[in-house]
C-alpha cells in the first residue's frame, strides 16, 4: 500500500457502479475542451488529453459530452464531439481504448445542451419558450411532442453507440441548464401536456430517456446520470430542493445505477463553483441523496472538492461513493497518482479561476491558468510528461519571485540549469501572495505560490530574499541568461500623488498601511476591485471606487465580475464611473466626470492601477522580460510567460 492510500484509505478503496467494479473512488468528470473538430469527429488532441487523464490514476474517466442530434440543436460548444451517427464510433472507440489501456473504466457522456445549445444555428430548443437570463444565449423554440420523441430516441441510440464503441458505462447529462434540466425545472418547463405540469410530467422526458436506454443496453450495463439536487433558481420559480430530490429518485427508479449530484445552473444568481464557495460546502446535498436512494445505487459529486480530505471523510461517513473531479484534473491530470504517493506538494493546484469556462463560452479551446501544457500533452517541448535534461547547463538569474519568475525558474531547474532567484521582499509570491490576503476564498492563491516554491526547491533553485538588484549588479553578473520578472506597482501621474494621504494598494492589502475612514480607490481593473473588496470586508470604511468606464473590472473573469459587482453594491461602495482624476488634495480627489468636475472626499487615496517595473530591461544585451514587468495582465498570463520562458531556456 502506498503512503497516500494509507492516508486516504476510502478514496482508494475499490468501488462499484451497478455490476461495474472500479479500482478506486476517483472519477474524472466530463468537461468540454473544444479540442475536437467542428463536425463532431474526435481529434488527436482530444485523445492525447484523455490519455493524460487516464494515466493520472483515477478509477473512472468520463468523456466530454457528445451531442445526440444531427441537426446540431444539442451542440453547445464548437469543438463538441458527436454521437448521432455510426460514423463517429471509430473515433469514440479510440478514446475508450486509450482509457482502458491505463486500467481505468471508460464512460461516455450524452449531452443535449437545450436552451444553451445550437451553437451553429439561429435558434435553440427547449420544452417551452422562456426568456434567457444570460444575453449570450437565445430564447428557445418550444419542442413539439414529435420532436420530444425524436430527442428521446436520439439519446437511446447514442447510448447504443456508446456501448458499441466499447465504453464500460454511459452517462447522461441533466444539469446546469441543458435540455434534460430544462424539462425537469418548473422555471423552463411551463408545458401543460404529459411532458409538463406536475413533477412527474416534467420528469417524464428524463425518465423516458433513462428507461429507454436501459432497454437497449441491457440489465447489467451501468447508467450514470448527472442531476441537480438544488437548482438555485428560487428567484424565478425553479424547482424546490425537495422536488429536485424527488426527481433524482425517479431517475433511480427508471434504471440509473449512479447519481452524480450537482447544484445550480449557469443562470443561477448564486455562487456554485467559484472560490467564494468553501470547499466541501455542497456535500450536504450528496448526503441527502445517498440517504434517499437504495444502498446499491452509487452517489458521486464534484463541485469544490479540490482536496482529498473532504471526499475521503464523506465516503467514510457513508455520504458519498465517488469523488468526481473536473477542474482540479484539468489543472493536474496526475492528481490521483500524486495523492496516492503522498506527493501533494507536487499537485498543480486549481485556483477555481474559471478561465476554462470563460474560454469555452468564447468558442475557444480549453485553457488553464496554472497549466499551460493543457492541450499540448502530446508535444514534448511543453513538458507535460517532464522536461528532458539539457546537454548544455547554463547559469540562469531570475530577478523577481512572483508567479512568472518562479515558474520560469522551476522549469529551467528541472532541465538542469543552475538557477538563482533574487527577490527584494522577504517572501516569495509577488502579487499573488498579496492577493491571498483578500476575502471570499482568495487565501487559496497561496496554494499556487507554495506549489511553485516547492517546484523550485525540487530543482535546487537558490533564493536570495530581501535583496535589491541594481543595474550595476546586472552589468557585473556572470549569468548566462538574466530574466527580469520584477512585476508591477501602482502608480499615477495625477498631481498631488506624493501627498501623505496617498498609498499603494499593495501596502494596504499587505497590512503595511491602515487607511482612514473615508477611502477613494483609483483604478479600473481587477486589482482595484480586489482592494475595494478587501476594505469592504474590514467593515471600517466608506469606500469610493473611481474608474474610467461604465463598470470596473474589464479584465475580470465573467464567472467572478457579477459576483464582485453584487458585493460592491450590497456594501454601498460608491462607483464613480467615466471618471478621470485631475488632482489629489487634502480633502480627496478632484475628478472629471460626464456630469462635470466633482470632488470625491477621502481621508486616504489608494492607487490601484498597476504599471510594469522594468528598469533592468536594457541593462545589457540578452535580457528577457516576462510577466507584469513586460505588460500588466492577469495571473494566467504571468504563468504562461514564465512557462514559455522556461521552455526556451
Amino acid at each position: 500500500m502506498r503512503p497516500g492510500e494509507k492516508k486516504y484509505p476510502h478514496i482508494f478503496q475499490p468501488g462499484r457502479i451497478g455490476k461495474m467494479e472500479v479500482k478506486n473512488r476517483i472519477k474524472y468528470a466530463s468537461t468540454e475542451t473544444n479540442f475536437n473538430y467542428g463536425d463532431g469527429f474526435v481529434s488527436d488532441k482530444e485523445i492525447a488529453y484523455m490519455e493524460a487523464q487516464a494515466r493520472g490514476g483515477p478509477g473512472i474517466v468520463t468523456t466530454q459530452g457528445a451531442y445526440t442530434d444531427p441537426r446540431g440543436e444539442g451542440q453547445g460548444y464548437v469543438g463538441m464531439m458527436g454521437i448521432f451517427d455510426d460514423k463517429f464510433i471509430p473515433g469514440l472507440k479510440k478514446i475508450a481504448d486509450i482509457i482502458r489501456k491505463h486500467d481505468a473504466k471508460s464512460v461516455l457522456q450524452l449531452m443535449h445542451c437545450g436552451r444553451v445549445g445550437g451553437i451553429n444555428l439561429e435558434y435553440t430548443v427547449g420544452p417551452s419558450n422562456v426568456k434567457q437570463r444570460i444575453p449570450r444565449f437565445r430564447e428557445p423554440v418550444e419542442m413539439t411532442r414529435e420532436e420530444i420523441q425524436i430527442a428521446i430516441d436520439e439519446h437511446v441510440q447514442g447510448a447504443k453507440r456508446c456501448q458499441e464503441a466499447g465504453y464500460d458505462a454511459v452517462e447522461i447529462s441533466g444539469i446546469v441548464g441543458y435540455l434534460i434540466s430544462n424539462f425537469v425545472s418548473s422555471y423552463t418547463n411551463i408545458r401543460t401536456d404529459e411532458y409538463g405540469g406536475s413533477l412527474e410530467g416534467r420528469a417524464k422526458f428524463m425518465t423516458d430517456i433513462v428507461s429507454g436506454i436501459r432497454k437497449v443496453v441491457g440489465a447489467d450495463y451501468p447508467i450514470i446520470i448527472r442531476l441537480c439536487a438544488d437548482e438555485l433558481l428560487h428567484d424565478r420559480g425553479g424547482n424546490k430542493h425537495e422536488e429536485s430530490l424527488q426527481i433524482i429518485k425517479m431517475a433511480e427508479q427508471a434504471g440509473a445505477n449512479c447519481l452524480s449530484v450537482t447544484a445550480g445552473w449557469q443562470e443561477s444568481a448564486v455562487s456554485v463553483i467559484s472560490r467564494d464557495c468553501k470547499m466541501g460546502q455542497w456535500l450536504y446535498l450528496a448526503k441527502k441523496v445517498k440517504e434517499m436512494l437504495k444502498p446499491e445505487t452509487a452517489v458521486s459529486m464534484a463541485y469544490r472538492l479540490f482536496l482529498p480530505e473532504y471526499p475521503d471523510a464523506a465516503i467514510a461517513r457513508g455520504e458519498l461513493d465517488f469523488w468526481e473531479m473536473c477542474r482540479p484534473m484539468i489543472a493536474d491530470p496526475f492528481l490521483p497518482l500524486k495523492i496516492m504517493e503522498d506527493r501533494q506538494e507536487e499537485i498543480i493546484p486549481c485556483m477555481a479561476c474559471n478561465i476554462c469556462l470563460a474560454r469555452l463560452f468564447r468558442d475557444a479551446e480549453l485553457n488553464c491558468m496554472v497549466r499551460p501544457s493543457l492541450g499540448h500533452e502530446s508535444e514534448p517541448e511543453y513538458g507535460f510528461y517532464g522536461f528532458p535534461k539539457t546537454d548544455h547547463p547554463k547559469k540562469i538569474w531570475v530577478i523577481g519571485a512572483g508567479l512568472s519568475g518562479m515558474q520560469a525558474a522551476a522549469i529551467a531547474a528541472e532541465k538542469g540549469h543552475d538557477v538563482t532567484v533574487t527577490e527584494m521582499r522577504d517572501h516569495v509570491g509577488g502579487q499573488a501572495a498579496t492577493a491571498s490576503n483578500g476575502p471570499h476564498g482568495d487565501e487559496e492563491f497561496m496554494r499556487l505560490v507554495n506549489y511553485l516554491k516547492k517546484y523550485c526547491d525540487r530543482g535546487k533553485v537558490k533564493f536570495e530574499l530581501n535583496k535589491k538588484v541594481t543595474v550595476e549588479d546586472i552589468k557585473n553578473s556572470d549569468a548566462d541568461t538574466v530574466v527580469v520578472a520584477t512585476g508591477a506597482v501602482p502608480k499615477s501621474d495625477v498631481p498631488g500623488q506624493d501627498r501623505e494621504n496617498v498609498v499603494s494598494c499593495l501596502d494596504v492589502m499587505d497590512g503595511k498601511v491602515k487607511p482612514g475612514k473615508r477611502v477613494a480607490v483609483l483604478g479600473s481593473k481587477g486589482v482595484a476591485i480586489a482592494t475595494a473588496l478587501f476594505l469592504l470586508e474590514k467593515g471600517e470604511h466608506e469606500i469610493a471606487l473611481i474608474h474610467e468606464g461604465k463598470k470596473p473590472g474589464p479584465d475580470v473573469n465573467p464567472s467572478y465580475i457579477w459576483r464582485y459587482m453584487s458585493k460592491l453594491k450590497s456594501g454601498n461602495v460608491k462607483l464613480v464611473q467615466f471618471a478621470k482624476p485631475k488632482e489629489i488634495t487634502e480633502k480627496g480627489v478632484v475628478v472629471q466626470t460626464k456630469e462635470g468636475e466633482i470632488v470625491v472626499e477621502a481621508d486616504t487615496i489608494i492607487l490601484a492601477d498597476m504599471y510594469p517595473v522594468n528598469d533592468f530591461a536594457k541593462a545589457k544585451a540578452g535580457i528577457y522580460t516576462i510577466g507584469d514587468a513586460l505588460l500588466t495582465r492577469r495571473g494566467n498570463s504571468a504563468i504562461l510567460d514564465g512557462y514559455k520562458m522556461g521552455m526556451r531556456l
